[in-house]
């Protein structure tokens, strides 16, 4: 018996390539809304309709409708943009959305509060300054992410431009973007089938996300993506290849555990002028193999696991014409940025800068994170590259440029101690606009990052690296489950904590203690960084030591990230209010 099609998928068929009613939603003024159907077509340019959760009460009382707004997502191949472009998106920012930028986990930019009578204006700006928003949500290939920076060495700028390369080639061909957000002249007539060469009328069965990765860093943790190359360098420096890397995925659901997060599998070795065309591939079969009738199955890595790496990869292949080679050897080390000044290899410098969880604002009695960086946009003369970790790199300073972006740096506090622990946090945005969000995120991480800090130095702990990532629900937008600390809502003030990913990133968490609240959160980790402290070996990584004294289990993959959880410790149990 065939399975009834999800709800999605009968609506993409009939969304005219990702039109729906959207130009004529816009003009429905009676409403700060789009229709239940334009919500879902609306993601695939690039934008959510959300509402201030912390307003409703108040609204809902008064019989108002909800405060809705729309966030909306840039497309940033590589995360660069060049300072006219920043000045720009800062006006935006300032004019039409809630005066913040936001940097993702995806190397882009989002903005968040822009209502419905601002969406067209805001969206002309978008496109004046030479970016657009289309596929950066959706289900579709989104904003493809790449080791930075590319000025950094050749490898780097090897990788920024497969990302590229790729980007524009899964990119949707569909001429709705422009007729909706931008006034352009609708085609009439044409052959419908070839609209879509790549993905067709009813594009993924669910979203789908790449990344290039330069050893050993591992920044843009590509074992959490559906797919990912990894470069394989020659000895002059070169690359000689890609490893492939499928089947990653941070989504789950609390108590269903058919769902779970699954870390990548190395498929195999390609010749750098075929990587394109393994992308085309891999999407190609995920499109043709993936769950079109339960979305929660229908990410890549459960096709993987339906399937069989084998037999995919064996499908590639065919597809791509030619063998995968074997995978070579490689090697990650680290998942974070490397902050402050390096040179690259063309003599110029690039600064990372530390921005917590990403949020670009003025904050009293502290950094103008907004207004500092507008200002050394006004004068820089380089790029702009931002970070799969929420951060920010000014790049391709000259070296008689460098005083002069000191200086703006200090002026405005944009650079300032931080502990190991706190440039290794990262969380989502959660409440008050994502409306999936059951527990804060980016508003709460800092407050138990600063209660961990005063832990982590009384056990003498202060400069140890150790990965903290939140989420506000388990669909693990921050990559949770490769943090060496996760914390995924459950409720208000409510969070499961995990522990045991490897800190490369290329190992999963593991479930540790349930619902817990704040003093529960700290109680369980402070008798941890206590045994830590006493028992570690030298150079032993804290979920290492975890793992190693039988404090967790090690997860596998996939289905494994929900078996022989715990077992809880005794202070984590006695702490939980």
């Amino acid at each position: 018996m065939t399975k009834e099609l999800s709800r999605n998928e009968r609506l993409k068929e009939a969304s005219a390539y990702l039109r729906g009613t959207l130009a004529e939603g816009l003009t429905e003024v009676v409403t700060g809304g789009i229709t239940e159907d334009d919500q879902q077509l609306v993601k695939f340019h690039g934008m959510y309709l959300q509402d201030d959760r912390d307003l409703r009460p108040e609204r809902t009382k008064k019989k108002l409708e909800k405060a809705f707004a729309f966030m909306i997502r840039l497309r940033i191949p590589g995360g660069v943009c060049t300072p006219a472009q920043w000045l720009q998106l800062d006006r935006i920012a300032r004019e039409y959305a809630n005066g913040t930028l936001r940097l993702t986990t995806r190397q882009t930019f989002q903005f968040h509060g822009v209502i419905k009578s601002n969406l067209k204006t805001t969206m002309k700006a978008i496109d004046a300054a030479l970016l657009d928003t289309l596929a950066a949500c959706g289900d579709v290939n989104r904003n493809v992410l790449a080791s930075t920076n590319p000025h950094q060495s050749r490898a780097h700028r090897a990788a920024h431009d497969l990302a590229h390369r790729i980007s524009d080639h899964l990119l949707p061909r569909t001429p709705a973007y422009r007729e909706v957000w931008l006034d352009g002249e609708k085609i009439i007539g044409g052959e419908e089938e070839v609209v879509e060469p790549i993905y067709g009328r009813t594009y993924l069965p669910r979203k789908f996300k790449t990344v290039v990765a330069v050893p050993p860093s591992n920044e843009v943790d590509i074992f959490a993506q559906d797919l990912g190359f990894i470069a394989i360098l020659d000895d002059t420096g070169e690359v000689a290849g890609w490893n492939v890397t499928v089947g990653g995925g941070m989504g789950m659901t609390h108590g269903e555990p058919e769902t779970y997060p699954r870390t990548a599998d190395v498929m195999g070795f390609c010749a750098p002028e075929d990587a394109v065309a393994v992308a085309e591939a891999v999407v190609t079969v995920q499109r043709d193999w993936g769950d079109r009738t339960n979305r929660k199955h229908a990410r890549l890595k459960y096709t993987l696991e339906d399937y069989g790496l084998a037999a995919f990869r064996a499908e590639v292949e065919h597809r791509v014409g030619k063998p995968f080679g074997e995978p070579h050897p490689f090697r990650f080390d680290s998942t974070g940025d490397r902050y402050g000044w390096v040179e690259g290899d063309n003599g110029n410098h690039h600064l990372t800068l530390f921005i917590e969880n990403g949020r670009l604002r003025d904050i009293p009695n502290g950094p103008a994170l907004l207004t500092g960086l507008r200002r050394i946009a006004e004068v820089h003369d380089g790029e702009f590259r931002l970070t799969a970790n929420q951060n920010v790199i000014i790049a391709n300073v000259k070296p008689e440029n460098r005083d002069a972006i000191e200086r703006l740096v200090a002026e405005h506090g944009l650079t300032r101690h931080a502990t190991a622990l706190r440039h290794n946090a990262m969380a989502c945005v959660a409440l008050p606009t994502c409306g999936l969000a059951l527990a804060e995120s980016e508003r709460y991480l800092p407050d138990l990052v600063g209660a961990l800090e005063e832990r982590l130095a009384k056990h003498g702990l202060a400069e140890d690296e150790i990965v903290i990532r939140m989420t506000g629900c388990p669909n693990g937008c921050a990559r949770p489950y490769l943090a060496e600390i996760g914390l995924v809502g459950k409720g208000p003030g409510r969070y499961n904590l995990y522990l045991g990913a490897a800190f490369d990133g290329s190992r999963l968490s593991k479930l540790y203690a349930e619902d817990l609240q704040h003093d529960g959160i700290v109680a369980a980790l402070d008798s941890l960084f206590a045994a830590y402290a006493r028992e570690r070996e030298d150079g032993e990584r804290f979920s290492a030591f975890l793992i190693r004294s039988q404090r967790i289990a090690a997860t596998a993959n996939g289905p494994d990230f929900h078996r022989n959880t715990g077992p809880l410790a005794t202070s984590a149990l006695e702490a939980v209010p």
